[in-house]
């Protein structure tokens, strides 16, 4: 008949059996501590960052926005020539009837003024034609470099993980910037590649 002594010992060499291998749980354990530092590591390399750019810096070196400048003012000179042509015939215009106005008729001195009256006219009315034309184009090749800055932007932040990229301009809307913060040159950099990658 077993004793208590008897079923004390086997009852503990059952337990004994049942319990895993000291070096399992060492592993165990190692695993998760493993497991738990390439999760922050993770975190760590994908933390969300913040940077700012210089927006002036960038419409004057992006080479994208020197050409459109190239280009409007390409077509200022023109507009401002055609206005100067205009401009030197309405002068000449009101001398010749200062110097004939002592022999013209009164009929002939109201048909030069008329004429006179005419051709300062066209002038306004091509000046203010130029205005509303220059206005027009600058707001368009405007929306058109900001709209790639602005796509280039966030294809940058998306793809160096950037919470927030602000922008800094004469306003003083970042007052100060942590060294590394700055991201403006990367991102003109990024832009002028992606410029003449696009072959324009």
């Amino acid at each position: 008949m077993p004793t208590e002594s008897h079923f004390m010992k086997k009852t503990s060499s059952e337990n004994l059996k049942s319990t895993p291998y000291p070096y399992l749980k060492i592993l165990y354990h190692t695993l998760i501590i493993v497991a738990v530092l390439y999760l922050l590591f993770n975190a760590w390399v994908r933390n969300d960052k913040i940077a700012y750019v210089d927006s002036a810096k960038i419409l004057n070196e992006y080479k994208g926005s020197v050409e459109a400048k190239k280009v409007y003012d390409a077509k200022a000179k023109v507009w401002q020539a055609n206005i100067d042509t205009l401009t030197g015939e309405v002068k000449a215009s009101i001398r010749g009837y200062e110097k004939a106005l002592a022999s013209m008729t009164p009929k002939e001195q109201v048909m030069a003024k008329q004429l006179i009256q005419v051709k300062q006219k066209q002038l306004q009315d091509y000046q203010r034609s130029i205005q509303e034309n220059a206005k027009q184009e600058d707001g368009k090749l405007t929306q058109t470099i900001v709209s790639q800055i602005n796509t280039s932007l966030t294809t940058y932040g998306k793809k160096n993980n950037f919470k927030l990229i602000l922008i800094a301009n004469q306003s003083g809307t970042i007052a100060y910037g942590r060294d590394g913060t700055d991201i403006t040159s990367a991102v003109i950099e990024e832009l002028n590649n992606d410029y003449q990658a696009n072959g324009k």
